[in-house]
């Protein structure tokens, strides 16, 4: 089964405390490092204006570029190091929509499922998501990119600002799991016509709303080094176990647990491993 994950790559400045590094960063590229170990039939789609950025990934050869003419920059600002789930975020919130058009060229011929990273609203404009539904595969989604809009301007980037979307319902039709943060589902609620939805909240665990509702514990960590696409490896993680039909508690336990392995260290899920 080839899962196609699709999202912009990006450079991030992250800030912890007094100490800062610059990295590559993204959904799609936190999640391959996850799929590469636990559902290694994937392939990734990204837009950049760079396609050097893609040897940081850890099978190149399975990532596949759309060149545009910016990319995605964020500083991610952890203000209190022993206090990881308090974040601010600035972005250069860069316009370089995945089109349809971007999209025809770079498919595989198999597809058993998709896996889509908005990071903010420009990225997969309507008609993008109605082609990709058009395939009738399994559809897991990211919601932050879409309630992202612009705060205040500081040195040519913006404070992010959560807003609700009201095309999200029709966007969402069809999408068979979708993945947010507590403070999203405040904005936008969750009475959407979707299979499963999937909360996050940092350290406080998860929940996994469908028929029921499905409580997750965080998994512990002694050490928290980064959390920096913590939410993305957990989705990640999740859609895996998923996939490889597992109950929605058995992935949320086993995504919960990835998510804890990754914050150890810098960089995404076990990137040792590969350098």
């Amino acid at each position: 089964m080839t899962l196609v994950v699709i999202g912009p790559l990006t450079k991030d400045l992250v800030v912890i405390g007094e100490q800062s590094s610059h990295k590559i960063g993204g959904a799609t590229y936190f999640q391959s490092f996850v799929f590469e170990e636990f559902y290694s039939d994937y392939v990734a789609i990204v837009n950049c204006d760079d396609e050097s950025l893609v040897k940081g990934f850890p099978s190149p050869d399975k990532v596949r570029v759309i060149l545009k003419d910016n990319t995605h920059f964020f500083i991610n600002n952890y203000p209190f190091p022993d206090n990881p789930d308090i974040r601010e975020q600035l972005s250069n919130f860069a316009r370089i929509p995945i089109l349809k058009s971007d999209l025809e060229d770079v498919l595989p011929h198999k597809i058993d499922g998709f896996v889509l990273n908005p990071l903010n609203r420009f990225d997969f404009p309507p008609e993008t998501i109605e082609y990709l539904k058009a395939f009738n595969v399994p559809i897991f989604m990211s919601l932050q990119g879409f309630l992202r809009v612009p705060g205040k301007q500081v040195n040519g980037n913006y404070y992010i600002k959560l807003s609700n979307f009201k095309e999200l319902p029709t966007i969402l039709l069809g999408v068979n799991v979708i993945f947010l943060d507590e403070a999203e589902e405040k904005i936008i609620g969750t009475d959407f016509d979707v299979d499963e939805m999937v909360i996050t909240n940092g350290s406080q665990g998860s929940r996994i709303v469908n028929e029921c509702e499905i409580r997750i514990n965080a998994v512990k960590c002694e050490e928290v080094v980064d959390t920096t696409g913590c939410g993305d490896t957990y989705m990640a993680a999740f859609v895996s176990q998923k996939l490889l039909r597992k109950s929605s508690e058995i992935a949320g336990n086993f995504a919960s647990g990835i998510a804890s392995e990754k914050i150890k260290n810098f960089g995404p899920y076990n990137y040792n491993k590969y350098l």
